[in-house]
């Protein structure tokens, strides 16, 4: 092998103090709140496919390398997104629109994000998960992205990439995707539309002014948007229970997911009833508050009570 990460971690570093952007600016293009919760849902994936004894090496490589490859798909979003960006009111003080990062050291710094994690995965996990991880970048960077201003099945198409974390680290633990790998993905791809929809109600105005043709741009009375949000509630809570049924957890993981699928569940109730920005609020307080507990409610029961 010519390069190791370490070195492409090195040239990211000189690429970074090169470009004179303060390190606030460069860590808001990886969107660092959503790579914690990939990185975290990777952990879980990992973790819910791990036998003892732990393989703490291997984890940490699982959870770096995904980290980096998320990290560059959103810097590669944040790049195809800023004249988009700079038309809705969250996002006009990004980096990129906002001009205190140009364009070309943007999409070398997540060049080298996303080439380094996947070296990553491969030279200290495993092919396949590498392999999922360039598949999710394909997907979100050249699919997603751009067709959010031409459909609002990009919600859909979105949700995709947004569900392969946890599988990425089942196959790091495992080699495979298996069974738990895709109830996995199941969980992850059912939770995310109730969440987004929540964000793209709130949000609608500075998506219209994008020219983003999302559900709730074009559902004025949010009928069609809040309907879905309960029907993927709906479908979440017995998909949710599916790692109890296949012995992966026992009944803490059973009890923990019905529980937190219910609350999950009335709050997209209640957002239908009332399809208000602050119920809307509640629903993605909800959404935001039930991934982790789902998931820490699992692994504590996989790896303590199994």
């Amino acid at each position: 092998m010519s390069q190791s990460p370490p070195s492409v971690a090195s040239a990211a570093g000189a690429a970074v103090a090169a470009s004179g952007a303060g390190v606030a600016d460069w860590l808001e293009l990886t969107k660092p709140r959503i790579t914690l919760l990939v990185t975290l849902t990777a952990a879980a994936g990992f973790a819910l496919a791990s036998s003892t004894p732990f393989d703490w090496p291997r984890f940490a490589a699982t959870l770096l390398g995904t980290a980096l490859v998320a990290a560059g798909s959103a810097t590669f979003n944040m790049v195809v997104e800023r004249k988009l960006d700079r038309n809705m009111r969250r996002t006009a003080n990004r980096p990129l629109p906002a001009g205190r990062l140009a364009v070309a050291p943007a999409v070398a710094f997540g060049s080298i994000l996303a080439v380094a994690g996947t070296l990553l995965l491969a030279w200290r996990v495993n092919p396949l998960t590498a392999a999922i991880g360039v598949g999710t970048f394909l997907a979100y960077v050249v699919v997603y992205t751009p067709m959010k201003v031409k459909s609002s099945l990009a919600t859909l198409v979105g949700a995709i990439p947004g569900a392969t974390p946890p599988v990425m680290g089942w196959a790091g633990a495992s080699g495979e995707v298996g069974l738990g790998g895709w109830i996995l993905f199941s969980i992850l791809f059912l939770w995310q539309l109730p969440h987004f929809l929540a964000i793209a109600w709130m949000y609608r105005e500075d998506y219209r002014r994008a020219g983003m043709p999302l559900l709730t741009v074009n559902d004025p009375d949010g009928r069609s948007t809040t309907r879905q949000a309960v029907l993927y509630a709906v479908a979440l809570l017995p998909v949710s229970l599916m790692p109890s049924a296949i012995g992966i957890t026992g009944w803490p993981h059973l009890a923990g997911a019905l529980t937190f699928g219910i609350v999950f569940l009335a709050a997209a109730w209640s957002f239908s009833r009332q399809p208000t920005h602050g119920h809307a609020k509640r629903l993605l307080l909800a959404s935001v508050l039930y991934l982790p507990a789902v998931f820490a409610v699992a692994v504590v029961d996989h790896l303590l009570w199994r």
